[in-house]
């Protein structure tokens, strides 16, 4: 089992896919492309294998949840980093499939500094639900974010 248990999903949330071209002085000119190879190669560089998906549609998301939890129970994924981007503020659909796939590891991360921003940013219903959050480091918050499942997945193992 735990040659399998390498993997980590990376979900991005609603308007992920305009990174580079939205708002470039709030979210730099990376693209979502981007920073999926740069998270595929950093999970290599660590000695994990990182799938990526983006989708406007909360359902998606949710669908996608689901099914990690279900790879976990199975030993196939270590955990999620979710950039859930404005749904962060408003889906506690989101929240209740973080909470019904728990013990899955899941770190909610941000790109910029959502208490910088605007005051309707500054509540995430879904920090409730996952291990941690990470926010500010540009897409670093990934990278980051991969580094915290790790983290749990090891403690788990010594514990």
């Amino acid at each position: 089992q735990e040659h399998r248990m390498k993997k980590i999903l990376i979900l991005n949330g609603p308007n992920l896919n305009l990174l580079g071209t939205r708002e470039p002085a709030q979210y730099g000119y990376t693209t979502l492309p981007d920073v999926e190879a740069f998270c595929k190669a950093h999970g290599e560089k660590i000695g994990y294998e990182v799938e990526c998906l983006q989708s406007n549609w909360e359902g998606a998301l949710i669908d996608r949840i689901h099914e990690a939890g279900r790879q976990y129970k199975a030993g196939e994924l270590l955990g999620i980093v979710i950039n859930p981007g404005a749904l962060t503020h408003t889906s506690i659909a989101l929240h209740d499939a973080i909470k019904g796939v728990d013990p899955l590891p899941v770190i909610e991360c941000h790109i910029s500094n959502v208490h910088a921003r605007e005051e309707f940013r500054h509540h995430s219903v879904i920090a409730a639900a996952v291990n941690g959050v990470i926010c500010g480091f540009g897409i670093h918050s990934y990278e980051l974010g991969i580094e915290a499942v790790a983290a749990i997945v090891n403690a788990n193992k010594k514990g």
